[in-house]
């Protein structure tokens, strides 16, 4: 899979199946704004779905392997090779103002001014940094003319940001001629959102781009990688949008990229604790890369599973929080020398003078022994209804693990899981970074009406009341999906 060449395809219905006609509408408005605008039609599309993470959350970016599946809401870009500026515009023009850059692969994007454009030229810059860490030869830059339009929920933890991204360098790749893999497109499209200010992990834009219908995928990392997992017949996920946005890119000194510190401090103190030099400590990254060395201090049956590194934490990292002082005379470097060069970094440090590591740790290693738990269970023989109890059972454990431990639910997220198994959810969890957005809930395919139907009237009804949505649009905030297609060029005739 990840060997495979981008899927390129001349027909909608190769991409959408049933909603085919529902597509083909939203593509002419596309073409239609494109004219519109530049006056004259595209040299093709590209689209990346958003994803939902059904289990596996906030550990990619410790290297351990998730299990997501692409959505069937996507963006979708219209692209041709015209002029002599990037220019990037929106179907939704007064929410998302065009845009226009410079061609050059090597300017700055401007964290310190977060605009929407900004995703286009992280993943410009991307295509072209690509193939020279590759050493081949790139292409001339030249002037784009691109609309994009997405239907993925912003700030939802969707992945609308992954596929925007992964979308955006599909169409650069397509008017240069670039051929890449799946393989190498989500690699390089990960490195590139972290210039938006996102220390992102992989997951998003390795599902955005390898999902395939009818299979959720278990992706592992280092290098990317996907196997196809096949759920339980008859197991739909409903995706329900708590409405409380939790904009990664916004938020990260807070949030998101809070726990990649906290993780890589808490990988340091324990190999610290484990015996390593502070000089090794300080080199380390991840929780995954002391596993040898937990493995090597704490042998017999707890080794066999989750347990060791479970045991090694309690032990050995203290309850509450660990203060920028405490750390640095751990470690024995001052944090900002400890992340030089590392911006992203830099800002969270600047914005926190203390670190959860004990919970972040404990989190994260129950949480990567859930991911091929879930697998196994749907590649078990046995009868349906058990299944679908022990994957539920999974992402409930899960969801009180990233609230708990993580500290990464919300009011509204706590109250929609709530109303979601109250309704019926045979498991119920967050899903994204958290901090709002959406949960997915796993539901047996005859309940999904009635099940969406409660959830409606406990949740949502208050909100349309509220006047926070209109209950037309209901059907964008909650709804049923199974694993759509991945990313791909599309080469329409209109």
């Amino acid at each position: 899979m990840a060997s495979d060449p981008v899927n390129v395809f001349d027909s909608l219905a190769e991409v959408y199946g049933d909603a085919v006609e529902t597509a083909r509408g939203r593509y002419e408005t596309i073409k239609s704004a494109f004219v519109e605008r530049f006056g004259a039609s595209p040299d093709a599309y590209t689209r990346s779905p958003g994803r939902v993470n059904l289990i596996g959350e906030h550990i990619d970016y410790e290297g351990y392997g998730v299990l997501p599946m692409a959505l069937a809401v996507d963006t979708v870009v219209a692209v041709r090779k015209a002029g002599d500026q990037l220019i990037v515009c929106n179907v939704e023009a007064s929410k998302y103002p065009e845009k226009a850059f410079s061609i050059d692969p090597a300017q700055e994007v401007d964290v310190g001014k977060h605009n929407w454009g900004n995703y286009f030229v992280a993943a410009y810059k991307g295509v072209f940094e690509h193939l020279a860490g590759k050493g081949v030869p790139a292409p001339a830059p030249a002037g784009l003319q691109l609309m994009v339009h997405g239907t993925v929920p912003t700030g939802g933890g969707l992945s609308s940001s992954a596929a925007i991204v992964c979308a955006a360098a599909l169409a650069v790749m397509h008017v240069h001629g670039i051929e890449l893999t799946k393989g190498e497109v989500a690699e390089f499209t990960a490195k590139a959102e972290r210039y938006v200010g996102v220390t992102s992990g992989g997951m998003d834009q390795a599902i955005s781009i390898m999902g395939m219908p009818g299979i959720a995928k278990l992706v592992d990392f280092n290098p990317v990688r996907a196997s196809d997992v096949h759920l339980p017949e008859g197991a739909v996920f409903v995706v329900a949008n708590s409405l409380a946005i939790s904009n990664k890119a916004e938020s990260a000194v807070k949030h998101y990229n809070l726990r990649v510190v906290e993780c890589r401090l808490a990988s340091g103190v324990l190999a610290l604790m484990l015996g390593e030099s502070k000089d090794t400590a300080r080199s380390i990254i991840t929780l995954k890369e002391i596993e040898p060395l937990i493995e090597a201090k704490y042998s017999g049956p707890k080794a066999s599973t989750s347990g060791a590194q479970i045991a090694a934490v309690q032990e050995l990292l203290h309850d509450g929080a660990y203060t920028t002082t405490e750390v640095e005379e751990l470690l024995g470097v001052k944090l900002t020398d400890l992340y030089e060069g590392n911006a992203s970094a830099l800002r969270v440090l600047a914005a926190n003078d203390s670190y959860e590591l004990k919970n972040r740790a404990l989190h994260v290693y129950a949480e990567k022994e859930r991911v091929p738990a879930f697998r196994d269970v749907c590649n078990s023989e046995g009868d349906v209804e058990t299944k679908m109890s022990k994957l539920g059972a999974l992402m409930d454990e899960s969801h009180a693990s990233c609230r708990d431990l993580y500290d990464c639910s919300s009011v509204e997220l706590e109250a929609l899981r709530q109303v979601n198994k109250a309704a019926g959810a045979i498991g119920s969890r967050l899903t994204g970074a958290g901090w709002g957005g959406c949960t997915v809930s796993l539901v047996r395919e005859g309940d999904v009406d009635g099940f969406i139907e409660k959830v409606k009237e406990g949740y949502f009804k208050g909100l349309v009341k509220a006047g926070r949505i209109q209950e037309e649009a209901l059907a964008e905030h909650i709804f049923a999906s199974k694993p759509a297609s991945g990313g791909a060029v599309l080469k329409l005739k209109l």
